[in-house]
């Protein structure tokens, strides 16, 4: 599979390489959303993703509009994606080490719990509004690791493995939050039939099948089945890639491996900015003050900067000052806040879990708005912190070279 970056040319592309890049064009694709929805171009905007797309062979049709294919289709590969990065770390990454992985295990946990509680607390009362508890809980990986990278050099490697280890546990919640708690009337049928899917993924997988077709044949099958059974469809995105092999024969590259770096470049720089610019877009006409300090958009914001803060650094803290784990090498406390702050980047996982909560257009204008101002409150805020702790780091190294000198 060719890369979208390597076609262009060899000066674009060292820039597009940047760690910061997927980060910076998520921000472009969501700015891009808002002018044009509050643009005389609104129209065209909304028309665009409200246009109806019908696939299908026989009596068995998908007819949605594009919105819901990129949300459903789009976003089962980027989960089929994250699910070759989980397993990856599970088995051979970071998280294989118990030692390593539990400190950002920890902080993960408090970082999901913590934001669905300053959520609840602003809606108690509001069922509608409630449904949607688990929007702070999430972080994103792109647009937060690529506000760590905008740091430079100056960020010790123990603290970006801190961050990205964070960041996949998180995802590992998100997918058991939808598979639990936003899954829709069931069709036994076709719930059956994406099981039998699953399960012969698995019997490939068990069996040594290594070649990566049979997987996606059997997989876009059972995709159709769960999108038909109301189990969420990215859902089977993970389930395909979860059986992926990562264990081969020492002369033959794993199939997962091989697929997550041909993804890598697609993901970041085609799905999640197309997702952004497909739901980032905000009406801003009539909006006022007041509708930002409605229960619904201050629950998701606070929940994002005041929520996350407090639940993965208070929690990682706690873990290490009781002994439980220890701080990463070459990192600080103040660092660790830093990190604590851009988990509050919700954004592009935030906005999905709120498509999934409400399908009404107020609901989600709300969510929109809510998303926005705690991600940006929580990359500002964690930028800053950063760069303050980044700098404080360097000080006594220079102190050190001087008095040698």
């Amino acid at each position: 599979m060719s890369s979208p970056v390597s076609a262009l040319p060899s000066s674009v592309s060292k820039l597009l390489n940047h760690e910061a890049a997927p980060g910076v064009l998520l921000f472009v694709a969501a700015i891009m959303a808002l002018i044009l929805d509050n643009s005389p171009l609104a129209w065209l905007y909304d028309g665009l993703f409200d246009t109806k797309l019908t696939v299908g062979v026989g009596p068995l049709l998908i007819d949605k509009p594009l919105l819901l294919w990129v949300n459903d289709g789009l976003m089962a590969v980027f989960f089929f994606y994250v699910a070759l990065e989980i397993k990856r770390e599970l088995v051979d990454g970071h998280l294989s080490d118990p030692r390593e992985a539990a400190l950002p295990t920890v902080a993960a946990v408090g970082g999901m719990a913590v934001p669905a509680l300053v959520f609840l607390f602003f809606t108690w009362g509001q069922a509608a509004e409630m449904r949607g508890w688990a929007i702070p809980a999430a972080t994103d990986i792109a647009f937060a690791l690529g506000v760590l990278a905008l740091l430079g050099k100056g960020v010790p490697p123990a603290l970006k493995v801190f961050l990205l280890s964070l960041a996949i546990i998180d995802d590992l919640g998100a997918i058991v939050i939808i598979a639990l708690f936003y899954t829709a009337d069931l069709s036994g049928i076709s719930l059956l039939s994406g099981i039998v899917g699953a399960a012969a993924l698995f019997g490939m997988n068990r069996m040594g099948v290594t070649r990566i077709a049979p997987y996606v044949l059997v997989g876009i099958v059972m995709w159709v089945c769960v999108l038909k059974s109301g189990v969420h469809a990215t859902l089977a995105g993970v389930v395909i890639g979860l059986t992926i092999p990562l264990r081969t024969r020492e002369d033959e590259e794993p199939p997962l491996l091989r697929l997550e770096h041909d993804l890598k470049p697609w993901v970041g720089f085609f799905i999640m900015p197309v997702f952004a610019f497909a739901n980032a877009g905000i009406p801003l006409s009539g909006l006022s003050f007041e509708d930002l300090l409605a229960p619904l958009p201050l629950g998701i914001a606070l929940g994002l900067f005041v929520g996350k803060q407090v639940g993965v650094f208070g929690f990682a803290a706690l873990a290490i000052r009781s002994g439980f784990t220890r701080l990463p090498k070459d990192t600080s406390f103040l660092q660790i806040y830093g990190v604590s702050l851009l988990a509050g980047i919700g954004f592009t996982m935030s906005l999905f879990i709120g498509t999934l909560a409400f399908a009404d257009a107020e609901h989600a204008r709300a969510v929109r708005l809510g998303v926005m101002s705690g991600s940006i409150l929580s990359g500002v805020m964690g930028y800053a912190v950063l760069k303050l702790a980044t700098r404080r780091a360097a000080e006594p190294a220079a102190g050190a070279v001087s008095a040698r000198a």
